[in-house]
């Protein structure tokens, strides 16, 4: 039977029920490829091919014998390498905890075992996770599957690349500010960051706590919704976790959204745009208006303002996780992570608790902009993937400093803890993915699964594939594994 290169959840799924492939067959051949390709990534901290085994030759002897627990049962997946895993280590992407082995998962891990998913491996991270380029000093640079000069953007660079390149089916990442988003948009796939508190964080490594949250990437929204809804649900052991239901959109097959409204927050998320991102953000508002939404233009104030906020109060947060490490192990951590732990120690407590403050203004100027729309739609980065090791990038004839412009659009909206869906939306004329992002109304999850689906399904964008996927190894047969 001859797998697809990059299989979906739904398509593994069926082929499983129909017995024409086994979960073992899916997990050597999943191996079989990240020892082909991953050299050339980097997107694996650790491969767990024996653990992978023998939980694919469980899931197939259960599956055979009528036994399926659902749609991820005996689908290989992979985690941010700061997510605990029993028996499996879990780095953070530290030199300091490089032989850091866990005695339990974390609470998504267990989750995602109860639902029969296969964890393959642990992802390649920026240092402790902060950071947007996913290089790091210990482990060295993640890169990007669409062109391996490139980043795959951060922290979670390790996830989206190994997904867009076909190493797994699914994957799990973090977003503080933007870590989800970022890489999906710059690998060309679909990732999550749902409402604050939706997801489970127990189990996983810290660093902003008033900011983090997890969620999944996905080849398609159907893929990422399938993986969200596993993970997804009140935990009473996570202090900040949400008892709020979970909803299960219906996702159709028809591309419709009459009755929509998307509101369009012209001013600083269409503005310094690079060209090839604003001609693709402009058609993909044509294509929500085909589909039947309205758009709606909408002010969004304060933009910048919660940017700066969410600086000091990130350097604040992190600092206070590793403070004791400063001291200890200071050596031991990375040139651009240590700088921007030693500027969270000079953040004044009064500063911090005015920017809380001032941080509930913009959670209030965000759920007045969504109070007459559905979603927000917005360019989820604005300028082209920066290559690796490269601090600055010309665009449209300015130098941008890449850190600052890539977050730009992005980390505002992690100070509201609304979710957030990115998808693909078209390419960079040097062929790299560019990406859009939906914004809904608190624990609406659903609502921009819907939307992103809708698009998803009146184009091609997800459909892509880099080359590295698309062409088989010299001398093999491409019709086969």
């Amino acid at each position: 039977m001859v797998i697809a290169p990059r299989p979906t959840i739904s398509e593994l799924s069926g082929l499983y029920e129909s017995g024409a492939v086994s979960p073992v067959e899916v997990v050597e051949e999943t191996v079989r490829r990240i020892k082909r390709l991953d050299p050339a990534l980097n997107s694996f901290v650790t491969v767990a091919e024996e653990h992978a085994l023998e939980r694919a030759r469980q899931a197939a002897a259960d599956i055979s014998a009528g036994r399926k627990r659902g749609p991820l049962h005996g689908i290989p997946y992979a985690a941010k390498d700061l997510l605990d895993t029993r028996g499996i280590r879990t780095t953070v992407g530290s030199k300091i905890m490089a032989d850091n082995v866990p005695d339990r998962d974390a609470a998504v891990i267990e989750k995602l075992d109860l639902a029969g998913a296969i964890l393959i491996g642990k992802t390649g991270l920026h240092e402790w996770a902060y950071g947007i380029t996913s290089t790091n000093p210990h482990f060295g640079p993640v890169r990007n599957p669409w062109d391996p000069e490139r980043i795959p953007g951060g922290s979670s660079g390790g996830s989206a690349s190994a997904l867009a390149a076909g190493l797994c089916a699914f994957s799990l990442g973090s977003d503080t500010g933007g870590s989800i988003r970022i890489p999906a948009a710059f690998c060309g796939i679909a990732g999550l960051k749902p409402t604050f508190g939706r997801i489970s964080r127990r189990g996983a490594f810290p660093l902003g706590h008033s900011l983090d949250t997890l969620g999944p990437f996905g080849l398609c929204v159907q893929d990422t919704l399938l993986a969200y809804l596993a993970m997804a649900g009140h935990d009473p052991r996570d202090p900040a976790s949400s008892k709020q239901a979970v909803d299960a959109p219906a996702l159709g097959r028809e591309p419709r959204l009459e009755g929509t409204v998307i509101g369009v927050p012209r001013g600083f998320y269409f503005e310094g745009l690079a060209p090839d991102v604003e001609s693709a953000m402009s058609a993909a508002l044509r294509v929500f208006e085909e589909l039947g939404a309205n758009l709606r233009e909408v002010e969004l104030p304060g933009v910048e303002l919660a940017n700066s906020l969410h600086r000091l109060i990130l350097l604040a947060e992190a600092t206070s996780v590793h403070r004791s490490r400063l001291v200890r192990r200071r050596a031991d951590f990375g040139e651009d992570v240590r700088l921007l732990l030693d500027q969270g120690r000079f953040v004044l407590a009064t500063d911090y608790l005015d920017a809380q403050r001032a941080r509930r203004e913009f959670c209030r100027s965000c759920e007045t902009a969504l109070s007459e729309v559905d979603a927000l739609v917005a360019p989820a980065i604005p300028i082209p993937t920066a290559r690796v090791g490269e601090l600055e990038i010309e665009v449209d004839g300015q130098i941008e400093n890449v850190r600052l412009a890539t977050t730009r659009n992005i980390r505002a909206l992690n100070l509201t803890g609304l979710p957030v869906l990115s998808v693909p939306c078209g390419f960079h004329r040097d062929g790299m993915p560019i990406g859009l992002q939906i914004v809904g109304r608190r624990y609406r999850e659903d609502r921009i699964l819907s939307i992103g689906h809708a698009y998803e399904q009146a184009t091609t964008w997800h459909t892509q594939l880099p080359a590295m996927v698309r062409e088989p190894p010299s001398g093999t047969d491409p019709t086969g594994p």
